[in-house]
C-alpha cells in the first residue's frame, strides 16, 4: 500500500475511533503498576499484517530455542500490559485441606472437596472439586472452569452493573441494575459441569439447579473410564464478574476476592480466573492422584474459554483447550467483524472489565495493537493447543481463528512441534457439548497418552457455514 493511502487510513481509524467513543463515559481510575508505561495508541503505527511471533521488538529475527525463551518474555510483557493487565508472580503458598471425600457412581469414582489457601499472609481461598477414577493411578487432570464445585458453600455475590447483559457501553453508568441477580448455583457460562450448553460472551448463562458429585461424575463417565482425573472449581470466586462500578467509576470487583491483595496490578477478570486455575495447578502438583509428569487441561466455554486460553498461555504446565472463545478469544481482533462476529470493539463497549485498562484505547484501530490474540496461541508453544469451535456460533469466525492458527505455527515449528495447534468445529452455536469433549478427549489421548492418531485441522468454508446456518434456522 502506498505510503500517503496508508496514512489516510490511519486518519480514518483515528476519526473513526474518536466518533465511536462517547464522550460522556465515566472513566476508570488509573491503577500504577510495576510494568511502568509503554506506548499508547497515539505512538502506535498502523500494522494491517498480524505482528510476527518471531521478530524481536527491536527488529531482530529469532531463530533459536533460546532467543525464543527471550521473546516469549518480551511478549508476555506486551499481552500484560495492553490486553490481560499485569497478574501477580505466583504466591508459593499453596495449600490445600480435605472437606470431604466420597465414593459416587457405585464406587467407580471419587470425589474430594479441597478448600486451598494461600497469597500474601494465606489471606486468599479458592474451593476445588477433584474427581478420580476409584482404582489405579495417579491420572491426568483435566481443569474445568465451571461452577461451584459439589458441596463447596457458594460465596455472596455483588450484583450487575446498571447495563450489564444489554449490549451498551458499560462505562456510561455507575451504580447496580435495578434487580440485583441471585447468587448463582452453577457459574457464568455452564449449565452442568462438563456438558451442556453456554451463556454467550455477553450473557450470565446458567440453568439453575444443584450440581452434586453423583450427577457429576455420571455424567463424565468417558472422562474416568479413559484414566483422566476431572478438577473443577468457579472462576467466580477468583474475581466476579460484574460491570458494577463504584461512585469514583471504579470496578467493584476490585474490592473482592483475589484482588483486594493485590492492589498494585491492573489485570481484569479474566485474568484472575487465568491467574486462579494456575493456583489449582499448584496444589495439584502436590497431590498423589494426580499424575505431575504429563501436561494439565485447562478448558472452559466462552468467557471461560477466554480465560482457559491466557491460562494455557502464561503457565506452561498446562495445555489449552477452550471451547468457543469469541471476541478476545482465539480468533484475530483484525480480522473479526465479518458474519456479525465478536470485535473489539465490541468487547470494549460491553465488557472491557474483562481485559487491562489499556485495551480500550485501541478502540476503532485495532491495526495499530502490538499483538493479536494469535500471541497467546505462540505462547503454549511446544505445548499442544485445541481450539474448539461451533460451526453456528455466529461471534466466533473461522477465518479468524484460522488466522491466528497459521500465524501461531511458526513458534512451534521452531520448536520442532509443527502442527500441535489443532482446531474441531462441532454442529452447533454457542455452546459446549458432548461432541466438544470428546474431541478435547481425543485430543488428550493423543498427545498425552500416545493413543490414536485424530486429526484436528478442518475449517469450514463459506458455502459450509452458510449450510450450517440454514440448518440451524
Amino acid at each position: 500500500m502506498p505510503r500517503p493511502a496508508v496514512l489516510l487510513l490511519a486518519s480514518t481509524l483515528a476519526l473513526s475511533a474518536l466518533a465511536d467513543i462517547d464522550p460522556c463515559e465515566i472513566p476508570l481510575p488509573p491503577i500504577v503498576t510495576k510494568m511502568g508505561r509503554l506506548p499508547g495508541v497515539n505512538e502506535l503505527p498502523v500494522r494491517p499484517a498480524l505482528p510476527d511471533v518471531l521478530t524481536m521488538n527491536d527488529g531482530t529475527p529469532v531463530t533459536t530455542p533460546a532467543q525464543w525463551r527471550l521473546r516469549r518474555e518480551e511478549m508476555k510483557r506486551t499481552l500484560e500490559y495492553y490486553a490481560t493487565g499485569q497478574m501477580p508472580p505466583a504466591p508459593g503458598n499453596v495449600r490445600g485441606t480435605e472437606v470431604k471425600a466420597e465414593l459416587v457412581a457405585d464406587g467407580k469414582v471419587k470425589y474430594r472437596l479441597i478448600h486451598l489457601t494461600f497469597g500474601p499472609d494465606d489471606q486468599l481461598g479458592l474451593d476445588i472439586g477433584i474427581f478420580t477414577p476409584a482404582a489405579g493411578g495417579p491420572f491426568p487432570a483435566i481443569i474445568l472452569q465451571s461452577g461451584p464445585p459439589p458441596g463447596a458453600t457458594p460465596l455472596p455475590r455483588l450484583p450487575n452493573g446498571a447495563n450489564q447483559g444489554r449490549g451498551q457501553n458499560v462505562l456510561l453508568v455507575t451504580g447496580p441494575a435495578a434487580n440485583p441477580p441471585p447468587a448463582p448455583s452453577l457459574g457464568p457460562d455452564m449449565p452442568a459441569l462438563g456438558r451442556g450448553g453456554s451463556g454467550g460472551s455477553g450473557g450470565s448463562g446458567g440453568s439453575g439447579g444443584t450440581v452434586t458429585a453423583e450427577s457429576t461424575a455420571v455424567r463424565n463417565a468417558d472422562v474416568f473410564r479413559r484414566g483422566y482425573a476431572l478438577v473443577v472449581f468457579n472462576p467466580n470466586d477468583c474475581g466476579e464478574d460484574t460491570t458494577l462500578r463504584d461512585p469514583d467509576g471504579s470496578w467493584a470487583f476490585r474490592r473482592t476476592r483475589f484482588f483486594p491483595a493485590y492492589p498494585g496490578y491492573d489485570w481484569g477478570i479474566l485474568a484472575a480466573w487465568a491467574w486462579g486455575a494456575s493456583r489449582v495447578a499448584d496444589y495439584l502438583e502436590t497431590d498423589a492422584a494426580i499424575d505431575r509428569t504429563k501436561l494439565m487441561i485447562i478448558t472452559g466455554a466462552s468467557r471461560n474459554g477466554k480465560s482457559a486460553m491466557i491460562a494455557a498461555a502464561f503457565d506452561e504446565r498446562l495445555m489449552g483447550a477452550p471451547v468457543v472463545t469469541g471476541g478476545g478469544g482465539v480468533g484475530a481482533y483484525r480480522f473479526a467483524g465479518p458474519r456479525n462476529s465478536e470485535t473489539l470493539d465490541i468487547m470494549q463497549k460491553k465488557y472491557p472489565n474483562w481485559f487491562s485498562p489499556q485495551l480500550r484505547e485501541f478502540w476503532g484501530q485495532r491495526e495499530k495493537l502490538p499483538f493479536d490474540q494469535h500471541w497467546f496461541l505462540a505462547l503454549c508453544a511446544p505445548r499442544p493447543f485445541l481450539a474448539l469451535e461451533g460451526d453456528t456460533d455466529v461471534i466466533s469466525l473461522p477465518e479468524a481463528v484460522r488466522q491466528s492458527v497459521l500465524a501461531a505455527e511458526p513458534a512451534y515449528a521452531l520448536l520442532g512441534s509443527p502442527g500441535r495447534i489443532g482446531v474441531h468445529y462441532s454442529h452447533h452455536g454457542h455452546a459446549f457439548t458432548a461432541e466438544d469433549w470428546t474431541a478435547m478427549m481425543n485430543f488428550a489421548d493423543r498427545y498425552l497418552l500416545g493413543k490414536r492418531d485424530f486429526t484436528f485441522d478442518w475449517f469450514p468454508s463459506e458455502a459450509e457455514l452458510d449450510a450450517a446456518a440454514k440448518r440451524n434456522n
